[in-house]
């Protein structure tokens, strides 16, 4: 089981571990009704490093990523993010994601941490622009920030 460079933290802080998408993740700390309380008043951490990474490289990047997305990619500035999702051809979702804008011809997509390898493949089998595919996935430490006073 994979461990994420928080790992020291949550064992300092008796974090209850779990196995999550291959990671070993903390499921609470002291309380879960605590833990969300403190999230829906105030401000949460989570750890989400378990959540994969991928970049997309090349002067086709944008063309790539409107092709594959279900948003308007277009209009995104640099540094700026959005909630999307990718679909296969019947309509169905292939998986939900954050798209990235890195610079005018580089995104890091980052996808649900259980269907990174399904997800990587499915944009590989679909690249008909060119672009670099990149999963950096294990080159990645994520930190959520989540609550009215995040």
């Amino acid at each position: 089981m994979k461990q994420t460079k928080f790992i020291d933290v949550h064992k300092k802080y008796g974090a209850k571990l779990v196995d999550f998408a291959g990671y070993e993740m903390p499921i609470q700390y002291s309380s879960i009704i605590a833990e969300h309380k403190a999230v829906r008043n105030s401000v949460g951490l989570f750890d989400v490093s378990h959540m994969g990474e991928i970049i997309i490289k090349g002067e086709k990047a944008l063309d790539f990523v409107q092709y594959i997305t279900i948003n308007d990619a277009s209009k995104l500035q640099i540094g700026k993010v959005q909630y999307s999702a990718m679909c296969y051809e019947d309509g169905g979702i292939v998986d939900d994601l954050l798209v990235y804008k890195i610079s005018d011809d580089k995104y890091l997509l980052v996808v649900n941490g259980s269907n990174t390898d399904k997800d990587f493949e499915w944009m590989k089998k679909n690249n008909q622009f060119g672009v670099e595919i990149i999963d950096e996935s294990d080159e990645y430490s994520l930190l959520a920030v989540q609550g009215p006073n995040s």
